[in-house]
């Protein structure tokens, strides 16, 4: 273990983000890296703990104890490769990751859980820093044979990148589909760069291609490419399509200018960075508007984040459901998530926050939004209900719909594949990822629903390995399942 009295000795310290007023002046990432000796001094504080209840929060299973103690020790090439073990892109979990790691820690029962999140992208970060100054490319890790079988992933989000590596570095031919016109799907456009920048994707996109994977962007599974083609072409395919069917509000207002999909104001911005231009036409902007942002998670918070770097006049963000508690509730112990108050980097930027509102309506001057009607609620019994004579108008000029995601879209592939939903609408699959059709699997928010980018990777590591039994087993055994 790190150091035995380590917890006692060094209390928690978290990096330190730029100041506010600097920050949104800019796109760059907003955390200033804590030093080798700052990192090193907060794995010491790792128990070991006979139960590691890290494990069971992380989706991945990372190895959290073993490389605290070999950061600690100052083995940190060690510590490389135990976290490469079992996380494709720790450089991507060590940046957006909320931890769930660091909530079952043993150590957050007095609310002082190791930094783990830290610990894990420094340990990433130096994975990096040595490759480029060895090469200037991370290192791939090719498979010593090919086994000739072909799979086709659809969709290049977090899931899709994992399951195709893993499934390459087995041996595999492996095509990657992607119908925006750069490989990353969330990754690449629906994360803020001052939260990640695209670096590191590009990077590993290099690797990936050097151990193996063909990338096809650009390409549209199921209009440029059908379903009955991917099946006749390849011996399996793996949907990473992600959960893109965005909840709607349907009030009052909701067609008029002004008022927007979050992702569609999202997806604009990175494209920005990424150096095209957004014709003025379709232009979704925050500058000099009071802006309103629906939903209070993830995505609302990158639309905050975002407004105010674009030069918002205000950003108000608005929840649904109560305000959270400041701490656990008894019906909410440890090592559960907790489901307390959270305020991101984005809402410390100067974001006015209200929960238990509902929006009625938006109100319009010539054809454009110009104020958010609402009202309070309450939650009683399971059920919102409104709060009589709680009214209320809030001026908006741009409204951002952040309310989360349904499932993925019904047409297109999966229609044309006839892939079985489950009750919630996501694609149906077993405990390997295999969905109603034989040779056709899915993996991450396609088949388990709007979640976490490490659930993703996760996920598609999990179904990486079914395909590859799947392939292997004798072709008897894959023809009776046909």
């Amino acid at each position: 273990m790190a150091d035995p009295k380590g917890f006692l000795k060094v209390t928690r310290v978290e990096e330190d983000e730029r100041p506010v007023d600097e920050r949104v002046r800019d796109w760059r990432e907003l955390v200033v890296h804590a030093s080798a000796e700052d990192v090193r001094s907060q794995a010491s504080r790792c128990m070991d703990c006979g139960i590691p209840f890290c494990h069971q929060g992380c989706p991945l299973g990372n190895l959290i104890p073993e490389w605290n103690d070999l950061v600690y020790r100052g083995k940190i090439d060690d510590a490389v490769r135990r976290l490469h073990a079992t996380n494709n892109f720790p450089e991507v979990t060590g940046r957006v990751c909320p931890a769930p790691c660091e909530a079952s820690c043993v150590l957050n029962i007095r609310e002082e859980p190791v930094t783990i999140k830290t610990v894990e992208r420094s340990i990433a970060d130096h994975a990096f820093a040595a490759a480029m100054a060895d090469g200037g490319k991370l290192k791939p890790q090719p498979a010593a044979r090919r086994t000739g079988k072909r799979v086709a992933v659809v969709g290049s989000g977090p899931a899709g990148l994992a399951a195709s590596q893993q499934l390459a570095r087995a041996g595999h031919d492996v095509t990657l589909f992607e119908r925006d016109d750069r490989i990353g799907g969330l990754l690449r456009y629906g994360i803020p760069d001052f939260k990640m920048e695209k670096g590191i994707i590009d990077a590993r996109i290099e690797q990936m291609r050097a151990e193996g994977v063909t990338f096809r962007p650009g390409v549209a599974v199921g209009s440029d490419v059908r379903g009955d083609e991917l099946r006749g072409d390849f011996d399996a395919v793996i949907l990473t399509i992600g959960s893109r069917t965005p909840r709607d509000l349907p009030v009052p207002g909701r067609a008029l200018r002004g008022v927007h999909f979050a992702m569609d104001f999202l997806v604009q911005q990175n494209r920005r960075l990424a150096g095209d231009t957004v014709p003025d036409e379709v232009a979704i902007l925050a500058t000099g508007k009071h802006v309103v942002v629906i939903g209070g998670g993830d995505t609302g918070s990158d639309c905050v984040g975002t407004s105010f770097r674009q030069g918002a006049r205000s950003v108000t963000q608005l929840e649904l459901m109560p305000k959270p508690a400041l701490v656990r509730t008894p019906t909410n112990p440890w090592p559960e998530w907790p489901l307390i108050l959270r305020t991101s980097s984005s809402q410390e930027e100067g974001a006015e926050r209200d929960w238990a509102v509902s929006t009625r309506s938006f109100r319009e001057e010539g054809g454009r939004v110009v104020s958010l009607e609402a009202a309070r609620v309450k939650l009683e019994g399971g059920k919102i209900t409104a709060v009589p004579g709680t009214d209320l108008s809030l001026p908006c000029d741009l409204a951002l719909l952040a309310m989360g995601f349904t499932g993925p879209e019904r047409g297109g592939i999966v229609e044309q594949l006839g892939l079985a939903l489950d009750g919630r609408g996501n694609v149906r699959t077993d405990a390997t990822g295999a969905t109603s059709v034989p040779g056709v699997f899915a993996a991450g928010d396609a088949s388990r629903g709007q979640s976490l980018v490490v659930w993703a990777i996760a996920d598609g590591r999990r179904v990486a390995a079914g395909v590859d039994a799947w392939l292997r087993s004798a072709p008897l055994a894959r023809a009776a399942n046909a």
